[in-house]
């Protein structure tokens, strides 16, 4: 993704469910934030699943929060909720 021009910058939202995958592509202006970003992607009205307030949020893999600032580039991941806690689920598994 090469830089548009000085006061614009392309990032991605994701957000993933078993067999679906969403991905909007953005252009937004320097200095745009993640929980801006994720408004602009309307992911939340598509998945109403999504509760920004409370859903985990990263770039890259990596938590962060809806004030980080984004770079050229980057890619904002919706994480959806677990389901069950993994140490519970795998001690239920082993049962």
């Amino acid at each position: 993704m090469g830089r548009v021009d000085s006061g614009v910058i392309r990032v991605e939202v994701t957000y993933a469910l078993l067999g679906e995958q969403t991905l909007v592509s953005l252009e937004m202006p320097a200095g745009t934030t993640v929980g801006e970003a994720l408004a602009a992607s309307r992911l939340a009205q598509r998945f109403p699943s999504i509760d920004p307030a409370r859903c985990k949020i990263g770039i890259f893999g990596k938590v962060t929060s809806l004030g980080t600032v984004l770079q050229e580039g980057d890619r904002v991941e919706v994480y959806r909720p677990l389901i069950a806690e993994p140490k519970e689920a795998r001690r239920r598994r082993a049962g």
